[in-house]
């Protein structure tokens, strides 16, 4: 008899045996296939660090997870029920750091990928954080700026209790901008009754944010492409670059990108995409974009749709969008010999099996993509210490810090023999494990 049975049968719960009915596994609550994703990765790089089973244990699932429904009055005066998340993959390298996201998809399984790559971006670029993620269930296109603002209110209340600028510092991520970190500073700062700027980062630089973090994930990116390319002895100049997603991250690593030669021949943004071997003008692409939202009907450019994009035949790939988007299904078709990884988790394992086949190289997103959370360091350092760098010297920065992360990652993946996204978590995962082991288990 099923539960629902004895429920309308009037059976109590003290009568119920639970021995006969299903068990969820452990850790099947953030069971995803973006889960899965981040797993097989873990698991590859495990056996190539033959690491040992406690440290396998103690890395591959969640920390803390915390699922949140809350009640938010929208503008009709009517009541909707939202859900949101907050994962923390571990506590052992200091407070944890990551984004949240507003989007339809969001879902405890996500975070609990997205905030286990975060720890190994973090430890890869020697940041003292580890990773968490966490987002709310909307879809923010379909909201007021009046309801964005009480989702992110509410959902930054109903995380107090496990947040702070030295136990886990949120940030932008899809779907969230300066905007709404302001809106979650101020409501924390409201809570303990003085104004915390450390609270998150990716703020407006007028409450303690930096100008330097909006091109940083771009940035960030541009540096990967021109310190693999070094490795790969190819000149950037005349490269020619698809780029899947054209937002923040996108359109700033295609104007850089532009500005030091290379040739971008196409990019897509969520309506579509468009392209021109012979190279597009990114300003004019930029300026038709900031006057019709989308790229879509730029002239002097054929269209092409957002996820055939990837096909262009190019020198380099950079997905810049979603999770997900190279699979075994368009693996084969890649037109390109060098991928960069702007967004989390682009690539599925199987794909990334056929295109270490084909020889196409990856420079992989907890590399690639770290511009952004390496940033948000600094503009933490900078709230904590109340002094404030200028713009330069952070990039500047930021890019000591991404062509040292790339040169130890090339030198593992030629010593070991490996790609070069196992030798990236390969480095990031002996840090994490040699941090652990060292904290032990308490008590």
């Amino acid at each position: 008899m099923g539960l629902e049975e004895r429920a309308r049968n009037g059976t109590g719960w003290d009568a119920i045996d639970v021995a006969d009915e299903p068990q969820v596994h452990a850790g099947a609550e953030w069971r995803s296939e973006l889960y899965r994703i981040a797993c097989a990765q873990f698991q590859r790089t495990a056996d190539v660090l033959d690491l040992e089973p406690e440290f396998r244990a103690r890395l591959l699932e969640p920390r803390r997870s915390l699922t949140v429904n809350f009640p938010v009055r929208m503008d009709d005066d009517s009541v909707r029920n939202f859900t949101g998340y907050r994962v923390q993959h571990t506590l052992t390298m200091g407070p944890t750091k990551g984004g949240f996201r507003y989007a339809p998809g969001v879902s405890l399984g996500e975070c609990a990928a997205l905030a286990m790559w975060m720890t190994w971006k973090c430890a890869l670029l020697g940041l003292p954080y580890g990773g968490a993620k966490g987002g709310v269930r909307c879809d923010p296109h379909e909201l007021s700026v009046g309801e964005l603002e009480r989702i992110t209110r509410r959902y930054a209340a109903e995380l107090i209790p496990i947040i702070g600028p030295d136990r886990d510092i949120p940030a932008p991520d899809m779907g969230t901008g300066e905007r709404e970190m302001a809106w979650f500073m101020d409501t924390y700062s409201q809570q303990v009754g003085h104004t915390v700027p450390e609270i998150v980062t990716g703020k407006p630089p007028v409450l303690g944010g930096t100008e330097a973090r909006r091109p940083a994930t771009g940035l960030g990116v541009v540096y990967a492409i021109e310190g693999a390319l070094e490795r790969l002895r190819w000149s950037i100049r005349d490269q020619r670059v698809a780029i899947q997603g054209f937002g923040n991250v996108g359109a700033t690593a295609a104007e850089e990108l532009h500005a030091i030669g290379a040739k971008i021949v196409a990019v897509s943004d969520v309506r579509g995409g468009i392209t021109n071997p012979d190279g597009l003008d990114v300003r004019a692409v930029l300026a038709y974009k900031a006057e019709n939202e989308y790229v879509e009907g730029f002239p002097g450019a054929e269209p092409v749709g957002r996820a055939a994009v990837l096909e262009v035949p190019c020198d380099i790939l950079i997905p810049a969008a979603l999770e997900r988007q190279i699979t075994a299904e368009n693996a084969s078709r890649l037109a390109c010999r060098l991928i960069v990884e702007a967004a989390n988790g682009p690539t599925t394992p199987e794909a990334e099996d056929i295109l270490a086949e084909r020889g196409i190289p990856i420079v992989p997103d907890v590399l690639a993509n770290a511009g952004g959370v390496t940033v948000s360091y600094f503009e933490w350092v900078q709230d904590q210490q109340k002094y404030l760098w200028d713009v330069i010297e952070i990039q500047e920065r930021l890019r000591r810090q991404m062509r040292t992360a790339l040169t130890r990652v090339g030198d593992a993946a030629e010593r070991q023999g490996v790609t070069w996204r196992t030798a990236a978590l390969a480095l990031a995962i002996e840090r994490v494990a040699e941090a652990a082991k060292l904290r032990a288990i308490y008590p």
